[in-house]
């Protein structure tokens, strides 16, 4: 049941992603940084795109993804068409892995050390979804300071868990 409630959270976070993205009113906004701001919109989502292919589509679903994520913080005005086509490309990473993994996995240790320490892989899944929802933050936030748009896009709902 765990694994499917972690997968339930990073699917909803990562449509809150795309609709994010698709609420900036042009590329240019995307990638516009304000003063005091750390990164722009689009690098938070190359970020989160890569972060999530590696680490449950390549190491726990063998889909070959390498990454580079040194590029994520440095590549610059990537279009929102491409954004979103990276987002869907986790999108499916993250459909077609979980599923395939035994609730007993969770206590395994992770394929990889992270930080130079063997995780359970239960954790390691726990942290990737609250890694996710911090940057969801940081992007909604992005989008209306640079927008001026104070609306919100539905992200952390509490619908689209347990079945709802």
């Amino acid at each position: 049941m765990l694994i499917s409630v972690v997968q339930a959270v990073l699917l909803r976070e990562l449509a809150a992603v795309q609709r994010s993205v698709q609420a900036y009113p042009d590329d240019a906004a995307v990638w516009a940084l304000p003063q005091g701001l750390p990164n722009a919109g689009g690098t938070i989502v190359l970020h989160l795109a890569g972060n999530l292919q590696h680490f449950v589509g390549a190491v726990l679903g063998g889909t070959g993804y390498k990454r580079d994520r040194a590029a994520e913080f440095a590549r610059r005005d990537v279009p929102r068409a491409e954004l979103l086509a990276e987002l869907a490309s986790t999108i499916d990473a993250v459909r077609s892995t979980l599923p395939t993994m035994r609730e007993d996995s969770l206590a395994w240790s992770y394929p990889e050390k992270i930080g130079g320490q063997e995780l359970p892989t239960g954790v390691v899944l726990m942290h990737l979804a609250t890694h996710l929802a911090y940057h969801l933050g940081q992007l909604d936030y992005h989008r209306r300071v640079v927008t001026g748009d104070s609306s919100g896009v539905g992200a952390v709902s509490p619908l689209g868990i347990g079945g709802e």
